[in-house]
């Protein structure tokens, strides 16, 4: 018998096995072995695989072809059935499961630091335990044994008192327990190094076997076609009168299947699948594992435990563990085999082995448990540790569901149902933008979330699905950045910020000014894998470090110098690189006609206007909030003013969501058969922003125009010229205070940027980061899309209905939603708060009204100059009813942080400025 205790022993004295001694570095190509042992009583291999024959025969057409057979194949099709999609066809190559979905823990945990991921685990779980057996009369295998989270630390135990806040919202039962109370629970753990613990009595496990065949059940009921025993062999697309691809067929080795829509839930095969019909899917596969235990004495009914900071987890087994976790020197599996159904690798105990010590630490009985099987299989991973789902961007009507880093039982009843809906009404019902790949047709074209430069960058994929492994486990800090993949997108001015102590942030793909550090560079620097596979791990990393000292839920150690560049801009001036900022133009003879539907503001004013706008969905919900600016026909080499005819509009948009736009709008142009075209300039255009009481003062020595009220107000725009150089100077603000933009061409940058220091050098003039325009844009009450402002959220929920045309005749996207909503009546709010005690906040933070939870923070800054924590929330009538401004104004509030409450007061209006004086030049 091997015991647990024998196996650390015979890895620790032996030389690691170095994949990265191979042709492959960071890779293994071991094959599968005979004679694992999954822990289930039952799975799908045992009723056969591989004859040859599909189970059933194929149909000539359907609506829609599902492939894969996992749980997210089983998951999507039993929701597009439910949602009435009867004619859907699932492909699974094998046998239900057989990919990676037969060798998966199931463990399904409640809580996590992201409120649309609390709702889609809610959905799952409620189908495990309750539709799916209602339907049936079949138990799926779920087993409602609770979760239990280890601190080893205050901030481990911070974040665990940030989930049990949100989860009050959402009505998940959960407790901060001490040390002793965790002994009373769980007699077998050791607690000698515990901080605390966080129950949720309500988490479980899920049987793979028992769910998928239950969903198989289900979706055939309802109509679904299931075969199995049908490989996949191509994808026909074709191009539309529009050259637009699309979907036409599904090849296999059995017949064709014509359809207008495929859904890849192939797992770690997807790639493979996308390659059919020419789309891009950046993910990895890896190897990863777990082992079972003996019986263990004592251990039944024990909830599972997940030590984060010893990054592993123990799930009870009946009455044994299986052991698992997220290694920092995991194995990538290169050769991805197309005939691996049931397959297991052998288990490596050398990077296994970190788990084991783990383990034994938190449970010492271990030490003398023997092992009885070991389960090493292929799993998918992803950049950014997020699933990758939506419509592909290359082929219209191929859909993703795959990439689910190891979560693909526990998420795959919430982004099943997302996904069905999304195939069926175009867009998803839930904020799925953080999962969202969707791009536009050509691969030399932007992603909604991955833009091309990374998508097809396998080293920059590579990097970041390691980092987004072996930290899987770490907290969930408010600042911190990604190490991995970076410097792939700067621009013009990142050297000359580099030098004067610039901090960036990482945002697709782009470096952008974070903070300005008084103590110099910090510069990135190549990726070092943490160490792992032989390489170096930087030694003095000054940036490294920098992101270290802001590990914490208090107020950060750099909060005086951000409170700096904050009121430097509110007393004087800064300059804020916005360069990453997408930069599109909006032409052609029907330009106008796709701004009036596309755009909720009316933008078809004259030349030189700029319009703060929405762009919804059918729905309502904001899918982006944007500048729109009329403009003039120019030179056809000039990115600042493109040669067009008919009308022209120039779309400045956020950089980390530009994409997300980007593929909103193609989307609309596309299905709308419009005579326009959408340009991309945002590699070709800088973007400086001087703000504050100032900015006239020193602008008007650089700029070669009238920067007066009367001759340049508030949202308008024109060409002129700043040291020599062309520039567009637009009079916006994103953070409150009199200002201009000025869009530059990239080889200008640096001359005009030089020019603008020099000239506010003797008026104060600070360069300043995001971080400051994140303080100063919620304290003057500016929305940031996907924090306060989601796909999910409506204009008037958001009070943005100033943006909404609705006083013209004037048709728009979401128009009838918006009106609908309009007549109803508003039931949540988007509410703006202040704490009256000083106290640091980050979003998810628990709104209580009069005893009540009434919803949850979604963005929380520090406001400098009003000396106040300010948070935005969407808050409820827990009676049901319409949530008037009376409504919020009444009552008592308080916002629950890490389990602590502190009184806060709402406001109608922006805490700083509600007059709007500033902004216009009036101080």
């Amino acid at each position: 018998m091997s015991y647990v205790s024998c196996a650390l022993r015979a890895a620790a004295p032996r030389c690691l096995p170095a994949p990265w001694r191979s042709p492959r570095p960071f890779s293994s190509a071991t094959g599968p072995t005979a004679k694992k042992s999954v822990p289930y009583q039952k799975t799908l291999k045992e009723e056969g695989s591989g004859t040859g024959e599909p189970s059933r025969p194929l149909p000539p057409s359907a609506e829609v072809v599902v492939v894969g057979g996992g749980s997210l194949g089983c998951q999507t099709t039993y929701h597009l059935a439910k949602q009435g999609v009867t004619n859907v066809v699932l492909l699974e190559r094998d046998r239900l499961t057989s990919g990676t979905t037969w060798h998966t823990a199931g463990l399904l945990w409640q809580l996590r630091p992201s409120d649309v991921e609390v709702e889609l685990l809610a959905h799952t779980r409620d189908v495990v335990s309750r539709e799916l057996p209602a339907e049936t009369g079949l138990h799926t295998g779920w087993v409602e044994n609770g979760g239990l989270f280890i601190a080893s630390n205050k901030q481990r135990l911070d974040e665990y008192k940030r989930l049990m806040s949100l989860g009050k919202v959402y009505g998940v039962e959960s407790y901060v327990l001490t040390p002793s109370q965790t002994k009373d629970l769980y007699p077998l753990m050791n607690i000698d190094d515990l901080y605390g613990t966080l129950y949720v009595p309500k988490d479980g496990t899920m049987d793979p076997a028992g769910t998928c065949s239950t969903l198989a059940r289900a979706a055939t009921a309802r109509g679904a076609t299931i075969i199995e025993n049908c490989p996949v062999t191509g994808i026909q697309v074709r191009a539309d009168n529009f050259g637009v691809k699309r979907v036409y067929a599904v090849e296999t080795a059995h017949g064709t299947i014509q359809t207008p829509c495929v859904v890849n839930c192939a797992g770690v095969w997807a790639r493979a699948l996308g390659r059919l019909a020419g789309v891009h899917v950046p993910l990895v596969g890896m190897h990863h594992a777990y082992v079972v235990t003996e019986r263990i004495e004592g251990i039944q009914n024990m909830p599972n435990v997940r030590d984060h900071d010893a990054s592993v987890y123990l799930r009870l087994q009946g009455d044994a563990l299986s052991v698992g976790g997220y290694e920092s020197n995991p194995i990538f599996w290169e050769e991805v085999s197309e005939k691996f159904a049931f397959g297991l690798f052998d288990l490596d105990w050398d990077v296994f082995m970190q788990h084991i010590e783990g383990a034994i630490n938190r449970v010492p009985v271990l030490e003398k448990t023997g092992i009885k099987s070991t389960v090493c299989g292929p799993e998918s991973f992803t950049a950014d540790h997020k699933p990758l789902m939506g419509e592909a961007p290359e082929v219209r009507g191929f859909f993703l569901g795959c990439g689910f880093n190891s979560a693909g039982m526990m998420l795959g009843g919430g982004c099943g149902r997302e996904l069905a809906h999304w195939i069926i009404h175009g867009r998803p019902e839930k904020d799925m933008y953080g999962y969202d790949i969707r791009q536009v047709a050509s691969i030399s074209l932007p992603s909604r979330r991955f833009h091309h430069s990374l998508t097809d960058n396998n080293r920059w994929i590579r990097e970041r699905s390691h980092e987004s492994y072996a930290k899987n486990y770490s907290v969930v800090f408010p600042h911190d950045e990604p190490l991995a993949g970076r410097n792939v997108r700067k621009d013009p001015l990142h050297e000359e910020l580099l030098r004067q102590g610039c901090v960036f942030q990482e945002r697709h793909g782009w470096e952008r000014p974070g903070w300005f550090s008084p103590r110099g560079a910090a510069p990135v620097l190549d990726y070092d894998y943490y160490g792992a596979y032989g390489q170096e791990r930087h030694r003095d990393y000054t940036y490294n470090r920098l992101l270290g000292d802001e590990y914490t839920f208090d107020f950060p150690p750099h909060h005086d110098i951000i409170k700096n560049e904050c009121l430097m801009c509110r007393n004087a001036l800064a300059l804020f690189d916005m360069s990453y900022f997408g930069k599109f133009y909006l032409v052609g003879p029907e330009a106008t006609k796709a701004a009036n539907w596309l755009f909720t503001a009316d933008v078809s004013k004259a030349p030189g206007s700029t319009v703060y706008t929405c762009m919804l969905n059918k729905r309502g919900g904001v899918e982006s909030d944007l500048t729109v600016s009329r403009i003039s026909p120019g030179d056809p080499a000039s990115p600042l003013a493109p040669a067009f005819e008919g009308d022209g509009y120039y779309l400045a948009i956020g950089g980390a969501v530009a994409q997300h736009n980007w593929s909103h709008i193609t989307a609309v142009l596309q299905d709308m058969k419009l005579q326009c075209k959408l340009l991309d300039c945002s590699e070709e255009l800088g973007m400086m922003s001087i703000q504050g009481p100032l900015s006239r003062v020193v602008l008007q020595e650089v700029l070669d125009t009238d920067l007066s009220n009367e001759a340049f107000p508030f949202s308008t725009h024109k060409l002129t010229t700043a040291a020599g150089c062309t520039v567009r100077a637009m009079r916006l603000s994103f953070v409150g205070e009199m200002g201009w933009e000025l869009h530059v061409p990239k080889a200008d940058c640096v001359k005009v940027y030089q020019a603008v220091m020099q000239a506010g050098a003797r008026h104060g003039i600070t360069n300043a980061g995001y971080r400051a325009i994140d303080s100063l844009s919620i304290e003057k009450g500016y929305r940031h899309w996907h924090a306060d402002l989601r796909p999910d959220d409506t204009p008037l929920e958001a009070g943005l209905a100033f943006t909404c045309k609705l006083k013209s005749s004037i048709p728009f996207l979401g128009r009838e939603a918006v009106e609908a909503q309009k007549a109803k009546g508003i039931f949540r709010r988007l509410v703006c708060f202040t704490a009256e005690e000083k106290v640091p906040m980050f979003g998810l933070e628990a709104v209580w009204k009069d005893g009540e939870v009434v919803g949850h923070i979604r963005r929380a800054e520090f406001g400098f100059a009003i000396d106040k924590t300010i948070a935005y929330g969407y808050i409820r009538d827990p009676t049901g009813g319409p949530v008037s401004l009376d409504f919020v104004k009444s009552g008592s509030y308080e916002l629950e942080r890490m389990g602590v409450t502190y009184p806060a007061r709402a406001h109608t209006k922006s805490p700083f400025d509600p007059d709007n004086k500033r902004v216009k030049g009036f101080y």
